[in-house]
């Protein structure tokens, strides 16, 4: 895994108790992010990062669904 280097102004939180998160979109597609990381809201979307890859996911989903580890949090912030 790689170390997470944030030089944006971009606030980060950490989402490691999910599996995975996935969006589905008005055309019934869907991505899904196995083993995220870390995570940013902002009104454009979410950026999210996987300890490989970074994911931008625009906003305009109609559900975002996540199943957690067991005994993690279901919700973090």
């Amino acid at each position: 895994m790689n170390n997470f280097i944030n030089k944006s102004d971009k606030e980060f939180i950490d989402i490691s108790s999910e599996k995975y998160r996935t969006y589905v979109f008005p055309n019934n597609e869907e991505i899904t992010i196995k083993s995220p990381l870390k995570l940013n809201v902002s009104e454009n979307g979410h950026r999210i990062w996987n300890g490989d890859i970074s994911f931008f996911i625009p906003k305009g989903w109609i559900c975002l669904y996540w199943e957690v580890k067991d005994g993690s949090p279901n919700f973090v912030k």
